[in-house]
């Protein structure tokens, strides 16, 4: 159920002032320390940032996704960092409990989740599983009515401060693919369950990822999601919420965009080369101008999509088009304000460089852009066969 227009603005409106008062001030202390302040944790968990996608029942905002891209549009003006402290909470951490979890699991998880009192993690990925997620090594062996978990996850976003960890494990040895594997749930502190050193990363400091190791992880059957009639279901979940977390990246990048090209176009108006601004010149103007088309175009995508997917339609190919070309359209803004901004772009203290970097993880997470291409081209197949 949308918001009414007026708390909506009103909504926007604060995280749009959050953003530029509180945020982007911080953006070279968050990246020279690699970390978050607690002040903003708070500032965020008081704004109810950490649950915007959670039902309002469990204490969350209940935003659709129209609503929820146009505030993650708006987080995208500034450092990533500061929107990955609540992306698990709002995505993969909570949805699948928001589709398929039991009652008393949402009862239990959701309201923490969506107070920011803790941190969800979502642990798919593997040292040999990655964009083949069906290939999970880790391995849930049953005993009784429990699960004992042995395995490693790599990669994963939050680990460091995660509360809770949705946890992928092969839960029937006889399969290899993605048939037979289970989301769990796993708390910290949990017996068995360590984390790796912080990864030391190209970009998006402040946002910490780090290896989960489960070394005989013991967890009820009760702790699969959706109970334990779901066993064997935890892609059929990962597949159910894979179109709101494109969606909500693609807005991201959207963001990010807007923002590189408002500062290219000030620095192009400000600096004067052969006694004029250099934004005077055509080939500069090019570069604003195929920026500002592709950022257009990108956020044209995912209104579109987003207003489709709160109609009740399925976007799954449309949502993979927008994860697609957003982040490519990214990573070519930033590559293209690098150039604009010349040798300064280069140079650590005009920030210019810092979301160069940043940028380049979109194209990787959250399916990468060749898996994006394949999810596109398969479906282009099944509908053409009528299948």
């Amino acid at each position: 159920m949308a918001l009414d227009a007026d708390t909506l603005k009103q909504l926007l409106d604060t995280v749009e002032r959050f953003v530029e008062q509180r945020l982007r001030p911080l953006e070279f202390k968050v990246a020279e320390e690699d970390a978050i302040p607690a002040e903003i944790a708070g500032e965020m968990r008081d704004m109810g940032l950490f649950g915007i996608s959670i039902p309002q029942e469990y204490g969350g905002l209940g935003l659709n996704m129209s609503e929820e891209a146009q505030v993650v549009t708006l987080l995208g003006r500034t450092s990533p960092a500061f929107r990955s402290l609540i992306g698990t909470n709002n995505g993969l951490g909570s949805q699948g409990l928001v589709m398929d979890g039991t009652d008393e699991q949402k009862e239990m998880w959701l309201p923490r989740l969506a107070a920011g009192e803790i941190i969800g993690s979502f642990g798919l990925t593997e040292p040999e599983a990655g964009s083949d997620a069906g290939s999970v090594r880790t391995m849930a062996r049953k005993d009784g009515d429990h699960y004992v978990i042995n395995g490693t996850k790599r990669f994963i976003t939050n680990a460091p401060r995660a509360g809770l960890f949705t946890v992928f494990a092969r839960t029937d040895p006889n399969t290899k693919d993605a048939r037979g594997v289970s989301a769990l749930l796993v708390e910290a502190g949990t017996p068995g369950l360590s984390l790796g050193a912080i990864d030391k990363k190209m970009g998006q400091k402040g946002a910490h990822t780090c290896d989960v190791i489960f070394d005989n992880v013991r967890v009820p059957a009760a702790n699969i999601v959706g109970g334990p009639k779901n066993e064997g279901q935890g892609f059929k979940t990962a597949m159910k919420v894979l179109d709101r977390g494109r969606l909500h990246i693609s807005a991201l990048c959207v963001g990010m965009a807007e923002r590189l090209i408002d500062d290219m176009l000030k620095y192009a108006m400000e600096r004067k080369q052969f006694g004029q601004p250099i934004a005077d010149f055509q080939l500069v103007q090019a570069m604003l101008a195929d920026s500002k088309t592709e950022a257009f175009a990108a956020r044209c995508m995912v209104e579109e999509t987003a207003r489709r997917r709160d109609a009740g339609q399925n976007v799954a190919t449309e949502a993979a088009c927008c994860k697609l070309f957003a982040s490519e359209m990214v990573g070519r803004v930033a590559d293209r304000a690098v150039q604009i901004f010349g040798g300064a772009g280069y140079m650590v203290e005009y920030g210019v460089e810092r979301f160069y970097r940043d940028a380049r993880l979109f194209r990787i997470y959250e399916g990468t852009t060749q898996i994006q291409q394949i999810v596109i081209a398969r479906a282009m197949a099944r509908e053409a066969r009528g299948a």
